[in-house]
């Protein structure tokens, strides 16, 4: 059978994220969207981008 010590666990080290750590992560990651989604949809956001983008498409070569 497997013999699970402290010294071999502590060897191990972390492989990587436990389920619940991908959950938490991708909850921080939807929430982050969804923040940056309203400011760039906000009024005044949207208007200096459509701005930057008008300048952009209007420079002289």
């Amino acid at each position: 059978m497997w013999a699970w010590t402290v010294a071999s666990v502590a060897a191990r080290g972390d492989a990587g994220m436990v389920t619940s750590e991908y959950a938490v992560g991708v909850i921080a990651a939807v929430a982050f969207a969804a923040a940056l989604y309203k400011v760039v949809t906000s009024g005044q956001v949207g208007e200096e981008l459509q701005g930057i983008v008008g300048r952009a498409l209007n420079v002289q070569m």
